[in-house]
């Protein structure tokens, strides 16, 4: 079984950075062949938004929102199953809960739990 695990939320200021990480375990196969794996997140009331992340298929492709261009950058470890969520600059519309997801090439889905991050004065 696949099993995803944040961590690197917490409180930030605005204009300032976190780090949030995902390592994967499981199924080494289903970290070699995926079709997605990337961030999501959510705020009450809402439905989750894709943030950044990593398509495989087709060539390959690593999408941004457009809400956190430039100000976020996705990055991936292949030997350690991660994805990772460098956030600078942050605002305080970034207040959400951010998910981990993996798409494996079978079309499964996966997420994480989840972890917090707020940015406030």
């Amino acid at each position: 079984q696949v099993q995803l695990v944040e961590s690197g939320g917490g409180l930030a200021q605005p204009g300032g950075s976190l780090r949030l990480s995902c390592v994967g375990s499981g199924n080494t196969f289903t970290f070699k062949a995926y079709n997605f794996m990337g961030w999501y997140r959510q705020t009450p009331g809402n439905e989750r938004e894709l943030v950044a992340g990593f398509f495989t298929r087709n060539g390959g492709t690593t999408y941004y929102a457009d809400a956190i261009k430039d100000r976020f950058t996705v990055s991936r470890d292949g030997a350690r199953n991660s994805v990772y969520l460098q956030m600078d600059n942050l605002k305080s519309e970034d207040t959400a809960v951010y998910f981990c997801n993996l798409i494996t090439a079978n079309e499964r889905q996966f997420w994480g739990r989840g972890t917090q991050v707020t940015v406030s004065t």
